[in-house]
């Protein structure tokens, strides 16, 4: 629900971080303990060959999720509401059980590994952690208040600097390493890793989750409306959308760099070459790094996975109730938006479940990455059209060098993508 145009723009924030919200807790929950498996293995079977995907990523990853956040403060809605306008319904839901079946296994990664991390930091059962961590995950977002419960997101964000302290109590070769970040290898193997790094970098439920939390956070404030009826109050919205997705992009990429720093400059060195969970990677640094960065790394995993995994959930849920046009947010309770919360408890217990299955951890990890790497493709594609209609952005449809970037995000995103698959 939106409220009239204001007569007047709202006061701008004070203080820098009041400006990060939705691009802060985005970027943050891309490093999940899912991303920090791949990222692991990335580092431990290639050395620093992969450490220039982070740099390379962080421009294309900067403008599609700018563009995310401007379709949604614009409209005030979601990407799948948007979409329902303007394609079939068909394809919208098929690319919607495409970004739920990449999340439920991400989910069921990101459960397992923090069990995995606490067991490994306070001993006793993995498995009644993961189900103890699930729970709580599902408990905050049914029944805390979006007011109270988005602050929360925002400080598990600081939880990822445990990776940077990782690498920097480690053995890293600085005076080298910058003549090892570009790529040396060529083969199929390489490209699928490529391709995995891509997708759990430049993930399709941080498009949907971005977007429908800008929708939210406006919802929410008492000051402000969609820009479509407050445009007095685009400056301001566009120059915190811009700050806000900048901080939280650098911040995820930077933590990315130095997980996959950490693997190489300790795991792949000593000749550990095959990590099949984040958990394992802790577990492994420990007689090589020491127990304090063993520690620290385990710790990280706990810390990102309370913040991604109602990113996940939650993500997946608003596309779903956007596309049947029902009552989302976590601002409403759980009466007023049925399908929502159904959908969040239903995708967090099908994780839970599939963490305890048989399943190759790793195999469900790593395919999911690449999963995600492959639907990321047409659904920038859908969603750069959408930012550039005119039916539905009105006079703020995206252009000039923020479109041109979009679609270079895209192609970018594409490449690594053909090269896989030739």
């Amino acid at each position: 629900m939106v409220g009239p145009a204001l007569e007047s723009p709202p006061a701008p924030p004070r203080g820098w971080l009041r400006r990060l919200g939705a691009g802060l807790i985005t970027g943050a929950a891309d490093d999940d303990p899912g991303g920090i498996a791949t990222y692991s293995q990335a580092g431990a079977r290639f050395g620093y060959a992969t450490l220039w995907s982070a740099l390379l990523t962080l421009p294309p990853m900067i403008a599609i999720q700018t563009v995310c956040a401007h379709v949604g403060r614009v409209t005030g809605r979601g990407l799948a509401a948007n979409m329902r306008q303007v394609y079939p319904k068909p394809l919208l839901l098929g690319l919607i059980g495409l970004l739920l079946l990449a999340n439920i296994a991400n989910l069921a990664a990101d459960i397992g590994a923090m069990g995995e991390a606490l067991r490994l930091l306070a001993g006793g059962p993995a498995p009644l952690y993961a189900f103890g961590f699930a729970l709580l995950s599902l408990a905050l977002e049914i029944w805390m208040p979006f007011p109270r419960y988005a602050p929360l997101l925002k400080l598990l964000t600081l939880s990822l600097f445990a990776y940077v302290l990782t690498a920097l109590v480690a053995q890293v070769p600085w005076r080298s390493l910058a003549w090892q970040l570009w790529p040396r290898h060529a083969g199929h193997d390489y490209m699928v890793v490529v391709v995995a790094i891509f997708g759990t970098t430049i993930s399709p439920y941080l498009f949907f989750w971005q977007a429908s939390e800008e929708a939210e956070e406006e919802e929410a404030a008492s000051d402000a409306s969609p820009l479509l009826l407050a445009p007095e109050q685009a400056e301001a919205a566009f120059r915190r959308i811009r700050f806000d997705t900048g901080v939280g992009m650098v911040y995820s990429n930077v933590v990315a760099f130095f997980i996959m720093l950490t693997a190489a400059a300790v795991l792949h060195a000593h000749g550990v070459t095959d990590i099949r969970t984040s958990a394992q990677a802790a577990q492994a640094l420990q007689p090589l790094a020491g127990r304090f960065a063993s520690a620290l790394f385990a710790a990280g995993i706990v810390g990102t996975g309370l913040l991604a995994v109602p990113v996940l959930a939650g993500s997946g849920a608003y596309a779903v109730a956007e596309a049947f046009g029902v009552s989302a947010g976590l601002g409403r309770k759980p009466g007023e938006a049925r399908l929502f919360y159904l959908i969040i408890a239903g995708a967090t217990a099908l994780g839970t479940v599939l963490s305890f299955s048989p399943v190759d951890p790793v195999r469900l990890l790593f395919w999911s990455a690449v999963l995600n790497g492959v639907i990321s493709v047409p659904l920038m594609v859908a969603i750069m059209r959408i930012a550039a209609h005119p039916g539905l952005m009105g006079p703020f449809a995206v252009r000039g060098a923020l479109r041109r970037m979009g679609w270079l995000a895209t192609a970018a995103m594409a490449l690594p993508v053909l090269a896989m698959l030739l």
